[in-house]
């Protein structure tokens, strides 16, 4: 019996040891609440190398500036189907130097518009397909364009549709490559889950390799070099996980005869890199992995705000801090 107590006490701490290596991180900074108020359903935070932070209002239809201070925000971008202004916007990215794209879809197609910091039109154009539903979370659908990332000279999107994974555009809207195969999803039969399982998040590093995050389905990364050859795939593995996967839905009812799409929800709500290109990736459930560069799990984080803060997004700032929404808040990240 002595050795089977000793097993069950190593299983009981190694469980205890696990737990332990949560980490909770707490905001060094938030937007204050009475500027926080005014947006209606901030969906991005980002800041410029400048330090002046930029606020994606989706359900507003409109792009805030606030200032380094966070003294008070400025309208930037408002509602409108106009070349300019947005209409029904879904995802935008921020260049180092303030410019900044944004995804919209004025009379259900797809379009992507580039601003100056100040909110200037300087390039739009519209992308050869409507807007269709992909992935639906918090009730929220997400429509044509779900991630994108601006480098300020060209523009990368998810978009499995096209047969690739990442299309990469210039400024001017002619394609300038594809990267990625599709993963096999089982559901190659059903064209509308199979793209909804291939959606995710491209993420450019500092090296200018690439990461690939698949939001939906089985939790995976890849990560692809500057030419656009894969260097490694990653099943995403760990307890968190663990209880996860059995909730994983196998097939989406629904009548196509009746324009019906499914409904996938995203495993996946988040993903950003840092400066050091680790790879930050925020679960529905509430955790958030940190791999390496050579895609190894380093860490385990959950974050808090006011409560518990799922991110349902992510995005590095110049200095090197995590800036997430909901919430608007900003992590210090780095272990001391």
């Amino acid at each position: 019996m002595k050795p089977l107590l000793v097993a069950v006490a190593a299983l009981l701490l190694g469980s205890l040891a696990s737990a332990l290596s949560i980490e909770t991180l707490s905001p060094v900074r938030s937007v204050p609440p009475e500027i926080a108020g005014r947006f209606r359903d901030p969906r991005g935070f980002q800041q410029s190398a400048s330090g002046e932070y930029f606020v994606f209002d989706r359900r507003a239809h409109t792009m805030w500036g606030v200032d380094p201070q966070m003294d008070g925000p400025f309208r930037i971008v408002e509602i409108g189907a106009e070349p300019g202004r947005l209409l029904d916007p879904t995802s935008f990215a921020v260049a180092p130097d303030g410019s900044f794209v944004v995804a919209d879809a004025p009379r259900g197609m797809a379009r992507i518009q580039v601003f100056t910091p100040a909110g200037f039109l300087t390039a739009g154009f519209f992308l050869n397909a409507a807007a269709r539903p992909r992935l639906t979370i918090d009730n929220t659908v997400l429509s044509g364009i779900g991630s994108l990332q601006f480098t300020g000279s060209s523009i990368l999107l998810s978009q499995p549709e096209t047969g690739s994974l990442v299309s990469e555009y210039l400024l001017s809207g002619q394609p300038k490559r594809s990267v990625g195969t599709l993963r096999a999803t089982g559901h190659e039969s059903d064209p509308d889950v199979h793209i909804a399982l291939n959606s995710g998040i491209p993420l450019l590093t500092s090296s200018g390799a690439m990461y690939y995050v698949f939001q939906a389905g089985l939790p995976a990364f890849r990560k692809y070099d500057a030419e656009g050859q894969l260097i490694f795939e990653r099943q995403i593995q760990g307890r968190e996980v663990d209880e996860l996967l059995p909730k994983l839905p196998s097939s989406w009812p629904r009548d196509p005869q009746q324009g019906e799409l499914p409904v996938v929800r995203p495993t996946i709500r988040a993903a950003a890199v840092d400066k050091a290109d680790r790879l930050w990736i925020s679960f529905d459930a509430g955790f958030t992995y940190v791999f390496d560069a050579d895609g190894d799990k380093l860490r385990v984080v959950q974050f808090r705000g006011v409560g518990a803060v799922s991110p349902g997004t992510m995005f590095f700032g110049p200095t090197g801090r995590l800036l997430v929404t909901p919430g608007l808040h900003e992590y210090e990240v780095n272990p001391h």
